[in-house]
């Protein structure tokens, strides 16, 4: 064996009912999955006659995800995939299906240390083996990882030609714990990271949101530095991977560009509301990015069995809702990251794309304020009102 370095309702208006099918031809056959038909009684974005369609999503897939193959009871593991996959069809958008592009070289490399993807690429064509004590690379997962590296570009391609119009990617292994060179947290490349810096050298802005329960440390590191990228994490904390704390907020160039919101174990959705109203929102928006890309971890669900966040469906739809608004339409592309209870993630990713798909102001997050939600939001505030109008 090798190593490798160690890393929603709305208004009444008109109703329309979109019946489809959806083959998903991508997932290979011999993997058990349902046959997805789903009829939608969603309401549609408005009355003017050029909108009664519902809104489309490139749903971004590859059988390569199943060839990244688990060790026994392993909670990454390509069920997650599937579980997606339903969620998003279940979501009432209708689904462009949209195969994955590997990434590039060049691609790879603006963001990972060749040396690193050398090595990585030798174990999985040397039959696999551990890189740290839970992430795993198996023969299949290079170019698994490559292919949901490519993902992202493959769905800005989609968005950009006017084909749908909003983005998820349902593919692994998961990216945002792995660093330049370093893969960790069952992650092996960044498959986030990547789509953000091509998008940034083409002189884009590009505004990243990651609600998954741990945090991102491979994403803030990579960007650093980086004014024209944002990265904002909500995450438990003190959790895995250690990093995220208030006061990391970027260096460099890239200083007040890191948001971070580090909440505790048991928190509920009085947090994320607080946190979104007071931090996230105002700063995206102040940032206005030309891109919104969400890392969208299910982890933090209270069904997930790794974490002690609360959030329930409704929670993630209202986090989408929240943002939906702040980039220019039509771009906008959610990754599934974490997430380890296969209903959660089917549920929440329908909830996801709902909220996206039919923003509603006046709902509300689950749960009630706290004093630990206040001190949570006031530390973020604190660090990044300098550079930021939060209150």
């Amino acid at each position: 064996m090798g190593s490798v370095p160690a890393t929603v309702g709305c208004e009444t208006v008109p109703q329309v009912r979109v019946t489809y099918h959806v083959h998903v031809s991508r997932i290979p056959n011999d993997v058990p999955r349902n046959t997805w038909t789903h009829d939608s009684g969603l309401p549609t974005l408005g009355a003017d006659p050029a909108r009664m369609r519902p809104m489309r999503v490139a749903l971004v897939t590859h059988p390569s995800s199943f060839d990244h193959v688990p060790t026994p009871g392993h909670p990454e593991r390509p069920e997650r995939v599937i579980a997606a996959v339903d969620g998003v069809v279940r979501s009432g958008l209708a689904v462009v299906e949209v195969d994955a592009d590997p990434a590039t070289q060049a691609d790879l490399v603006a963001i990972h240390d060749e040396a690193f993807m050398s090595a990585l690429e030798r174990l999985c064509a040397e039959g696999g083996g551990s890189i740290d004590a839970d992430t795993y690379a198996s023969p299949g997962s290079w170019d698994a990882a490559v292919n949901a590296a490519g993902a992202g570009a493959t769905a800005v391609r989609s968005l950009e030609a006017g084909a749908a119009d909003v983005g998820f990617v349902a593919m692994r292994p998961p990216g945002h714990h792995a660093e330049a060179d370093r893969a960790m947290g069952f992650c092996m490349l960044n498959n986030v990271a990547v789509t953000a810096a091509k998008l940034a050298a083409s002189g884009q802005r590009v505004a990243i949101v990651d609600w998954d329960v741990h945090h991102g440390n491979g994403t803030q590191a990579i960007f650093a530095a980086n004014p024209d990228v944002l990265y904002a994490s909500i995450h438990q904390y003190p959790f895995y991977p250690g990093t995220g704390w208030s006061d990391e907020i970027g260096e460099g160039a890239g200083t007040g560009a890191t948001v971070n919101i580090p909440v505790p174990g048991g928190a509920d959705g009085a947090i994320y509301e607080e946190a979104f109203a007071r931090v996230i929102v105002p700063i995206v928006q102040q940032f206005g990015p030309g891109w919104l890309l969400v890392s969208a971890g299910y982890d933090a669900h209270i069904a997930d069995p790794l974490a002690d966040i609360r959030l329930v469906d409704d929670d993630f739809a209202m986090m989408a809702s929240a943002l939906a608004p702040l980039p220019p339409a039509g771009r906008t592309v959610f990754w599934l990251e974490g997430g380890y209870d296969l209903d959660a993630i089917g549920d929440s990713v329908s909830a996801t794309l709902r909220g996206h798909a039919y923003p509603s102001p006046g709902l509300r997050f689950s749960g009630s304020a706290s004093e630990s939600a206040d001190h949570a939001v006031d530390r973020a505030v604190e660090a990044l009102s300098p550079y930021w109008d939060v209150v």
